[in-house]
């Protein structure tokens, strides 16, 4: 299973956000690119960024910090947030994006991810956000009247690549994964689920882990790695994945807290 760091953008600067309220953003870094650096240092194998303002706005506010990571690591890095059209889409493939999330404009326009799905196999990955089981949309501002498990079961069909699946209530909570959604979700779809939210511990990770056989196998993780609470490479150690190596002490993000 894979383990994900997560660089949240807020204004240019690395931060965390509490079930997604932007009103509760923790900083931890002014320099992102120094922060995905630094996962990459520690052993990850992928990087999960989100442009926070372009999920309220729609449109790609924090690209020049995505860019400038796209040009530093050599990792591949998947990023979503405020992507609503084919250009943006374009865009961030051209600047070197593996992998482009798409949320809001999976319940919005549905044709336009089945055009982008053809056009960009196995590039396309599905951002589902859920409230109680309800699609949030719009950088988690609306809640939609779609289930989470609806929605995944349509986008597999139009040809998504993977289904990002975010418990809003546990995010950035340090709370735990919501393992019953999980597994709920994962009997319905046959295509790959990246679990997100509420990771705490390595326990929750080897929670997480027994569910790879069904599907899900990926995990992102955000505030546990920055607050210490989880060593990336201690981890990727758990889990069995990734470019183990011996990097020496886990980041210290206290100068930025």
């Amino acid at each position: 299973m894979e383990v994900i760091p997560a660089i949240d953008l807020l204004e240019g600067r690395c931060v965390r956000l509490y079930q997604g309220d932007y009103e509760r953003s923790q900083v931890f870094s002014d320099n992102p690119v120094d922060v995905a650096n630094q996962w990459v240092e520690q052993g990850a194998t992928r990087l999960h960024i989100v442009d926070l303002d372009g999920a309220k706005t729609g449109k790609l506010v924090n690209l020049p910090a995505i860019e400038a990571i796209a040009q530093a690591v050599s990792l591949p890095i998947q990023v979503g947030g405020g992507v609503r059209d084919r250009s943006r889409v374009q865009q961030l493939l051209n600047i070197g994006v593996q992998r482009v999330i798409l949320g809001t404009v999976a319940v919005e326009q549905p044709q336009l991810v089945q055009q982008l799905c053809q056009e960009f196999p196995e590039q396309i990955v599905i951002g589902i956000d859920a409230r109680n089981g309800m699609v949030a949309t719009r950088g988690w501002q609306e809640t939609s009247e779609v289930f989470a498990t609806q929605l995944a079961v349509q986008m597999q069909e139009l040809g998504a690549a993977a289904i990002i699946y975010t418990d809003i209530h546990r995010d950035g909570t340090l709370s735990g994964p919501n393992i019953e959604a999980l597994r709920s979700l994962a009997a319905k779809i046959s295509i790959p689920i990246i679990a997100s939210g509420g990771v705490s511990s390595v326990t929750d990770l080897l929670s997480l882990l027994a569910l790879e056989s069904q599907g899900v196998t990926g995990v992102i993780v955000g505030r546990a790695l920055y607050t210490g609470d989880v060593s990336l490479t201690e981890a990727l150690r758990a889990v069995g994945f990734g470019r183990i190596q011996d990097v020496g002490p886990n980041i210290d993000f206290s100068a930025f807290a």
